[in-house]
């Protein structure tokens, strides 16, 4: 995606879909999508890190007390630097829609 308003509103949508996450993306949530898009990070790595960063959050050990609900986009970024540093391997995206 080459058009801004396209990618951010793809970023928000797959965000506030996620468990534990706003209904409706904030103005913080627009600019962390916006400088996501500045740093040309593909929205397949974004979704990715969007899916393993809800997952890991879902897998924590019985017995441990509940998270706080995510509430900003931000709190992503890491795991997407992350991918972007460590990209998964192929199909891995596939994998982790099956499993959310």
């Amino acid at each position: 995606m080459n058009e801004p308003p396209a990618y951010i509103a793809a970023v928000l949508a797959r965000y506030t879909e996620l468990p534990d996450t706003p209904l409706h993306a904030g103005t913080s949530d627009h600019w962390t999508a916006r400088q996501l898009f500045e740093d040309r990070i593909p929205l397949s790595v974004v979704e990715a890190g969007l899916l393993l960063g809800s997952l890991r959050r879902l897998a924590r050990p019985p017995g441990m007390p509940p998270l706080q609900p995510v509430r900003s986009l931000a709190y992503f970024r890491p795991v997407i630097d992350e991918l972007q540093a460590n990209p998964l391997p192929d199909n891995y995206l596939d994998y982790l829609r099956l499993k959310h």
